[in-house]
């Protein structure tokens, strides 16, 4: 299975007993939306709904750390996720959150993942059928485990910064990255780290939502000053959008670490320093 499959791929698999395919849409409160409620009004058959919410650390005030190795496994089999499952991966979030969800399946060992190129909205402008309600579940088992050999946490992150040993790719909006924008978060400092490049998310996909591929996708992160041939870390403002440059990356055959406090920890932190411009 391709890392990034068609819905017409996605179509034809419905049904196979390996197949797992799961919601993982995530957006801010404030914005009203309920991805719970949006799914149980329509989704794909047989999707499970990932709550990317309460899929965290909930012993850090940071927005969206990784929770434990055990707290994921156990989240993941009652989703009815379990070793062996090939599982699909898709969101309706302005945000492209199934890149968030991808990661950390692979993180926490779950290794044959896919996201739904186009996700739910291509989905639906094809007229293909939803199903309602809730999918019964069967728990299954997945094993713990966690890789953080693409996890950064705050203090490697501070040695990135001061050898250079990696590039820094941030992938919040432009005014976010150079200061102009303050930072939404409380008591957080507005800029980005010293020697960051800037991709905002959006710059890795065409205009109907699908994922830039090929040499328009190799050009998005060469135009950003990125040398493809060079160790890459992605950033962001909470470690979500980091994650669909993430994917990007792995679809060029480059897997890049991810610093999972991004903005949030480094912008709040007094003893990080802070640049602001281009």
């Amino acid at each position: 299975m391709d890392a990034l499959v068609t819905t017409d791929w996605l179509a034809n698999e419905l049904g196979a007993s390996d197949l797992r395919v799961v919601d993982a849409t995530y957006v801010d409160a404030a914005t009203g939306r309920d991805p719970a409620a949006e799914y149980e009004r329509g989704h794909i058959a047989g999707a499970v709904f990932m709550n990317l919410g309460e899929l965290r650390d909930t012993d850090t005030d940071l927005p969206m750390m990784l929770p434990s190795a055990e707290k994921f496994a156990s989240r993941m089999q009652s989703l009815g996720l379990g070793d062996g499952s090939r599982i699909v991966l898709y969101d309706d979030s302005p945000w492209h959150t199934s890149a968030r969800a991808w990661w950390m399946l692979r993180t926490f060992g779950a290794h044959d993942v896919a996201i739904l190129d186009g996700g739910l909205a291509k989905w639906k402008a094809e007229g293909r059928e939803l199903a309602t309600g809730k999918e019964q579940l069967r728990h299954r088992h997945f094993t713990v485990w966690s890789d953080r050999k693409g996890v950064r946490d705050l203090d490697q992150m501070k040695d990135v910064v001061a050898s250079g040993n990696a590039q820094v790719l941030d992938a919040r909006s432009a005014a976010r990255f150079t200061g102009e924008e303050a930072d939404p978060r409380p008591a957080t400092h507005a800029g980005h780290m010293p020697g960051a490049k800037n991709l905002p998310y959006g710059g890795i996909f065409n205009e109907d939502g699908t994922y830039k591929t090929g040499d328009d996708l190799r050009r998005a992160f060469e135009d950003a000053g990125i040398d493809l041939d060079q160790p890459i870390v992605t950033t962001c403002g909470s470690g979500i959008t980091a994650s669909t440059l993430a994917f990007g990356l792995h679809l060029l055959g480059k897997d890049a670490a991810l610093y999972d406090g991004s903005w949030s920890e480094w912008g709040a932190d007094r003893t990080t320093k802070k640049v602001t411009g281009a």
